[in-house]
């Protein structure tokens, strides 16, 4: 046990010096304050535009534009699915009296993580995962690491734990610097607003009847849970591609590909159920937390947890097989 911990805190040094999570830090602390200023000219816009900052009017102006939107009878069935339900949604808010988007950083960092979970986190994720075989091999220090009487399959385990603790670190800095920062402009308060959830979408119309409220924390919680396990898995199958690709680049190319090619299939490829089972076509897990209709017909939480982790647990099978198998010294 000591042995492994030892190989684990290797690889976080190693990590840790090639300065990723600097970076990606970096990345954070430039693009979150360009988010947050695009949010609060948003909100400027829209109190100009309708003369008020009542949140229910402007909500009201939003069910009216989407309405209108309906009426164009050159708008694709599926966007005319979505929209619809989204009228519904936001009517019920409007019913009952709750602001969804209640200025706060609490709210941003809600929004920000729903936004994020399908490209923006994935991609820091990959910063980190792509290169922990790949990277050894160009740097050529995989000869050294081999020659130690160690098991190949120990050494390579200590490189996903190692993944894992960094995935964890990374969503923790994401959450902690779009807090702070969307805090200056907002404000902090705003954890305990009320949140709806239980939004189920049954043949393209909306169930509201296991409609609950929750503290906004929790649903964060729950949020940061989802981009978690999305994370995950992403990290799964950018560490495979890592053995399987020697070079970094490449394997970044490969994996840059695949995730934006969920986001092309969910537009482009509506009608072709085969493309439910890609895994960049199943990221958008806060989608069923909001209540938002499915990219894809044949979508669900459930089946889209069970495809995510059929791809992690298959990509962590092939990792294994190949790298203990592989000449991995030339």
């Amino acid at each position: 046990m000591r042995e492994f911990l030892n190989l684990v805190y290797n690889e976080s040094e190693k990590i840790y010096r090639k300065k990723r999570v600097f970076v990606i830090a970096l990345i954070l602390l430039v693009l979150i304050p360009i988010f947050v200023y695009a949010q609060y000219r948003e909100v400027q816009t829209t109190v100009k535009r309708l003369g008020t900052s009542d949140w229910k009017v402007a909500l009201q102006q939003q069910i009216v534009d989407t309405q209108n939107r309906l009426n164009n009878s050159r708008l694709p069935e599926e966007w005319r699915q979505w929209l619809k339900v989204r009228v519904e949604q936001q009517q019920y808010y409007l019913d009952n009296d709750i602001n969804p988007n209640a200025p706060g950083a609490p709210t941003f960092v809600r929004a920000f993580i729903e936004q994020g979970i399908t490209l923006f986190i994935p991609l820091l994720v990959m910063i980190v995962a792509i290169d922990l075989v790949s990277g050894e091999r160009s740097d050529g220090t995989i000869k050294m690491l081999l020659t130690r009487p160690i098991r190949r399959w120990k050494v390579l385990l200590s490189k996903y734990v190692t993944m894992l603790l960094f995935v964890s670190l990374i969503l923790f800095i994401v959450g902690i610097i779009a807090y702070v920062l969307s805090g200056i402009v907002f404000g902090y308060a705003g954890w305990n607003l009320p949140i709806l959830t239980g939004f189920v979408v049954e043949n393209d119309s909306l169930n509201t009847n296991y409609v609950h409220l929750i503290p906004q924390w929790e649903y964060i919680l729950m949020a940061y849970g989802l981009a978690w396990f999305v994370s995950v898995v992403i990290g799964t199958i950018s560490f495979m591609v890592s053995v399987l690709i020697r070079n970094t680049p490449a394997g970044m190319g490969v994996m840059l590909a695949a995730l934006i090619a969920g986001g092309i299939l969910s537009n482009l490829a509506t009608s072709w159920e085969g493309a439910k089972y890609i895994f960049s076509v199943n990221m958008e897990l806060t989608d069923y937390l909001s209540g938002q209709l499915p990219p894809l017909k044949g979508l669900s939480m459930s089946f889209s947890l069970l495809n995510l982790t059929a791809w992690g647990a298959v990509s962590l099978i092939v990792a294994f097989f190949v790298f203990t198998r592989q000449d991995v010294s030339n």
